[in-house]
């Protein structure tokens, strides 16, 4: 996996940045198993493992536009601002129909477990990519010397 991604992002950071962001759906975990009382079991880990793989890629699709927005010739900023605005929605919208498939699942006794591990934690980390992904790629090509150096005024 972790070759896949270097592959794809083509720099450490970029694919640290990408793994940073798979342990923001544990809270959305918790929070949807909490109530219920429902186990954490073998078949909500398998829940965790597969949320684990969405949350990466969608980061891996934010980091790509960011990406392709700077080889257009982008500042920094403007290059992660309309990456955000651009692919917000693909990213809703498949986090959408993921939980959406997860509903006829979730109260069955054995698939139950991951089908809430899987809705809850996409709630919350879809939230928290459009939201904290932006912002960390910002400071990591502040902190990386990869900003356009701006004059000063």
């Amino acid at each position: 996996m972790l070759l896949l991604l270097m592959l794809q992002l083509r720099r450490y950071s970029r694919m640290l940045l990408a793994l940073f962001m798979a342990p923001f759906g544990l809270p959305g975990i918790v929070m949807a198993m909490l109530p219920g009382d429902t186990p954490m079991g073998f078949v909500a880990l398998l829940g965790v493992i597969a949320l684990a793989g969405m949350i990466i890629r969608n980061a891996v699709i934010l980091i790509t536009e960011v990406d392709g927005n700077q080889a257009q010739g982008m500042e920094s900023d403007a290059a992660i601002i309309a990456a955000a605005e651009h692919r917000a929605r693909p990213i809703f919208l498949t986090a959408c129909a993921a939980i959406l498939g997860m509903v006829p699942i979730s109260h069955q006794v054995f698939w139950g477990p991951m089908a809430y591990a899987i809705i809850g934690g996409l709630i919350v980390a879809t939230l928290v990519t459009l939201t904290v992904l932006p912002a960390s790629f910002s400071l990591l090509l502040e902190r990386g010397g990869y900003r356009e150096k701006r004059p000063a005024a």
